[in-house]
């Protein structure tokens, strides 16, 4: 049997027209990129987490549904100072029931995603645009400190380069595109032209675009910091000025630069100028499924889109005080709860031995660095294809998604149930007497505190 219009849950393309086949066993993709293919392969993957798992004597074993669910209860319960960090590999359901368990617990919440670019977009505003229109409208393309053809390589036959749109019938030969990278990579090579910034150059590189556009000549020395002569910018603003609609897709290399926000905010506030001689729009590729999600349900529920402190009974937010990376290498949490993001391989070595040290429970798929220094593992479900939900795509446009399997597990039926099953735990309050954290790190006396659990 084969299942149409399925939902890659891969990046932030939230690709809407796969074809699943299922053979003998394996899951057969179409229409899809490696990226997904390998994400479909993990549903029958031998390595997937089949069963909850609890460090014993070093070791992760299998111990029952109710116990494990019962010891990560008790943990976030007892922490005086817990940390929920929700991933973008899930849907906003189930970051909606994370964002309550955080608010009853009184817990910081963050997520995975990139906080810079919604910190540039609060400080400026964004002209934005769906996939959709700038697949039937834009003849030019900008890829600013992105990769796509290697991170997202649909979102360029899909929607940005070479599909045929309502105003550009002749795909490709109807576009002009511009790549602004310090690297010479694949999409740099299909453009025509790349500006090859010197790296961390960027906030000066808009600067001096801005001052052209205000009818003025940067100061020569521009051309020694940023690497590029000014008869290129020049070049480059005039394209943008004449093009009928335009827009510029920014990705990390962006807002990693020095300047973080600042970056995104100046290149929107540009947009915004560019705007005075023709339609032009701003978005960011997104290298996760549903990476604009949280930020939309957090921002919906309670006004603030990533690094929720409920501690005082209300949520507060305060980038660079309430955040992971500052949370973790201030040494401010006591326990942490890490749901469908391998956090260990983004974050500082700092923050990583920190994050080793206190209580840690993940909820995932497939074993990765998190896990394996994880004291409880609850098995995940893969959204789109075992369960259903929402994502939320890399231009803002939320993506509903039915699954064509069923869950493999009796004990959850999605990542959603799992968490509200944790939260009723929580809120029962019934965990086992006297069960502590102190206690927690003696794993050999483990099966005398929690009789019937292993």
């Amino acid at each position: 049997m084969i299942h149409k219009n399925i939902v890659c849950p891969v990046c932030g393309a939230a690709c809407d027209d796969i074809q699943v086949e299922i053979k003998g066993g394996k899951i057969e993709a179409k229409n899809v990129c490696k990226m997904g293919i390998s994400r479909f392969n993990e549903v029958t993957s031998p390595q997937r987490f089949k069963q909850p798992l609890l460090k014993f004597g070093g070791k992760l074993r299998p111990v029952s549904w109710d116990g494990a669910l019962q010891i990560a209860a008790d943990i976030l319960s007892s922490a005086k100072r817990p940390l929920i960090s929700i991933g973008s590999e899930t849907s906003c359901e189930a970051h909606e029931v994370g964002l309550m368990i955080g608010e009853y617990l009184g817990a910081i919440v963050d997520t995975t995603g990139n906080g810079a670019t919604v910190m540039g977009t609060q400080e400026a505003g964004k002209v934005g645009a769906t996939e959709g229109q700038k697949k039937n409208r834009a003849d030019l393309l900008v890829y600013w400190g992105t990769n796509p053809l290697e991170s997202m390589p649909r979102q360029m036959s899909r929607y940005g380069v070479f599909p045929r749109g309502y105003w550009t019938k002749r795909g490709r030969f109807d576009r002009t595109i511009i790549t602004v990278d310090p690297r010479k990579t694949l999409t740099a090579k299909a453009s025509d032209l790349h500006v090859q910034l010197k790296p961390d150059s960027d906030y000066e590189l808009i600067s001096a675009l801005l001052t052209l556009l205000h009818g003025k000549t940067p100061h020569h020395s521009v051309e020694e910091i940023t690497g590029v002569p000014i008869s290129v910018m020049e070049e480059m603003l005039g394209i943008m000025k004449n093009c009928n609609f335009g827009t510029i897709s920014v990705g990390v290399g962006l807002s990693s630069s020095p300047g973080k926000y600042r970056n995104i905010e100046i290149a929107m506030n540009f947009v915004k100028e560019l705007n005075n001689y023709s339609k032009f729009t701003i978005g960011v590729i997104r290298s996760r499924c549903n990476a604009a999600g949280f930020s939309q349900v957090a921002s919906y529920m309670y006004g603030y889109p990533f690094g929720l402190d409920f501690m005082r009974g209300y949520p507060r937010y305060n980038p660079g005080e309430f955040t992971t990376v500052d949370l973790l290498r201030e040494k401010d949490v006591d326990a942490a709860f890490v749901m469908c993001s391998d956090l260990l391989s983004q974050i500082p070595p700092d923050c990583a031995a920190y994050l080793s040290e206190i209580p840690l429970i993940c909820l995932d798929t497939i074993p990765c660095p998190t896990t394996s220094i994880s004291d409880i593992v609850l098995p995940g479900v893969v959204d789109s294809i075992e369960c259903e939900g929402t994502f939320y795509r890399l231009d803002d446009v939320p993506i509903y998604f039915e699954p064509f399997l069923d869950s493999p597990f009796k004990f959850t039926q999605s990542n959603e149930d799992t968490l509200k099953q944790l939260f009723e735990k929580i809120k029962e309050g019934k965990t086992q007497t006297g069960f502590l954290q102190s206690a927690f790190k003696q794993e050999e006396s483990m099966p005398a505190i929690l009789p019937g659990v292993l």
